[in-house]
């Protein structure tokens, strides 16, 4: 009986072409095929590193389609590795349905360790503690963006940002968490890389002003609920603010918007006066 093969999950660069491991340019050589995103950029980096090894697509809209082909060269004893188009596979990239009948197949999975935005971003940029979550995409309706902001409102968050979508968002994170500290971290390890901390209100005005390109790592920073808050000024605040007329969800936000205090719990608060 045929041994099966191995899966091997390879790190490639996320823009810096010496950023691969020497381990990552071996196995790349001597597996026996490659599965990539996009072969048309994993062959420039096949290319400078001199590595023949054939090459096959696999992105999201043929990932059910070609998991059973490539499934089918592992059982028969062939070594995949799967690469995506920059940084480590399977974060917020192809790959799931692939490693899932891997395992049911009995497939040897090796990960191999390499770059990673996510990871590259967070040296230089983690905020306040070590916790941290990252959340790929926001979602784009607003009571989803929401739901998962403020269930994870007190570690660090991480996401990618595409540049047309990033003002948009941080004003809806400014709507939701006030002017908290935040990480802009953009075309990392590239020509034009740039790192940089200031609030969301100053990031916004930034930004606006210079518009961005290239790829976005976006951290939002996490903040502990304070228990000795004093919620007495804020519920005086409240009362003054529904004397005049004004409705619970504008209380909320001209409140949050002054003390930079979650509007959320601003909002529950001014439901229970």
């Amino acid at each position: 009986m045929t041994k099966a093969g191995i899966l091997y999950i390879c790190p490639t660069p996320i823009g810096n072409l010496e950023d691969i491991t020497l381990r990552v340019i071996r196995v790349l050589k001597e597996v026996d095929l490659i599965a990539c995103e996009d072969t048309r950029i994993t062959q420039k980096l096949l290319n400078h590193y001199e590595i023949k090894t054939p090459t096959i697509s696999y992105h999201k809209f043929s990932e059910k389609e070609k998991s059973g082909y490539l499934i089918k060269q592992l059982i028969e004893g062939k070594n995949i590795a799967l690469v995506s188009d920059a940084g480590t596979p399977l974060i917020s990239d192809p790959g799931a349905e692939l490693l899932k009948e891997a395992y049911l197949n009995n497939i040897k999975v090796i990960p191999l360790p390499g770059a990673s935005s996510v990871i590259t971003a967070l040296s230089a940029g983690l905020i306040s503690g070590g916790e941290f979550v990252f959340l790929g995409f926001l979602p784009r309706p607003a009571k989803e963006k929401e739901q998962i902001l403020s269930k994870y409102s007190e570690i660090n968050m991480v996401f990618f940002e595409s540049p047309n979508r990033l003002i948009h968002s941080l004003e809806e994170i400014f709507k939701i968490f006030g002017n908290r500290n935040a990480i802009i971290a953009r075309e990392l390890s590239k020509i034009y890389e740039e790192i940089k901390r200031d609030n969301i209100t100053n990031l916004i005005e930034y930004y606006t002003q210079n518009p961005l390109k290239g790829e976005i790592v976006l951290i939002i920073e996490g903040q502990k609920e304070e228990k000795t808050r004093d919620e007495a000024e804020i519920i005086e605040k409240i009362k003054i603010l529904k004397k005049e007329g004004y409705s619970t969800k504008e209380i909320s936000k001209i409140i949050s918007l002054f003390t930079g205090f979650p509007k959320k719990e601003i909002y529950n608060l001014a439901l229970s006066v």
